[in-house]
């Protein structure tokens, strides 16, 4: 791993330890050259997963684009980062296992709001509306009654 400080090829592993949910490697790594620090990251390449978009058209599975979702859905509201990333790091796995190589994005979109549905009623009914595209009063307040029902339960 080529240091960053001095572009070194040689360092050294001083700790290792699990990142992300057991999904990555977290190495504390010494320069061979200058001495300094510096922290990598080793992750599994995960195989290709294609999205399958509404319109037919397929495109390359990208956790930020959910991530992104997800934070517009909870901007302003008191939803911490941390467990942004958790829920993104979710989908991400239930994603490769669901498929067999595809996923449709109405997956997608259906495991992002179970996820939100759990953490903030907003937040679930801001996603919801862009993702349902709602076009009436009517059909946003059919969403609102059904989050209003499950939390009654």
């Amino acid at each position: 791993m080529r240091c960053q400080f001095c572009n070194c090829i040689e360092s050294k592993v001083v700790d290792s330890r699990p990142a992300d949910e057991g999904n990555s490697i977290r190495r504390r790594r010494e320069c061979i050259g200058c001495g300094r620090r510096f922290t990598t990251y080793e992750k599994i390449e995960m195989t290709p997963l294609m999205v399958i978009k509404r319109d037919g058209r397929r495109e390359l599975f990208d956790t930020e684009k959910i991530r992104t979702g997800i934070l517009h859905s909870c901007e302003k509201l008191p939803v911490p980062m941390q467990q942004i990333n958790e829920i993104t790091t979710r989908i991400e796995q239930k994603a490769y296992a669901h498929s067999d190589g595809e996923i449709s994005t109405q997956d997608i979109g259906d495991m992002v709001m179970e996820e939100l549905k759990h953490v903030d009623d907003v937040a679930y009914v801001r996603f919801a509306s862009v993702y349902r595209k709602f076009t009436d009063l009517g059909t946003f307040m059919e969403e609102l009654q059904k989050l209003a029902n499950e939390s009654k339960k």
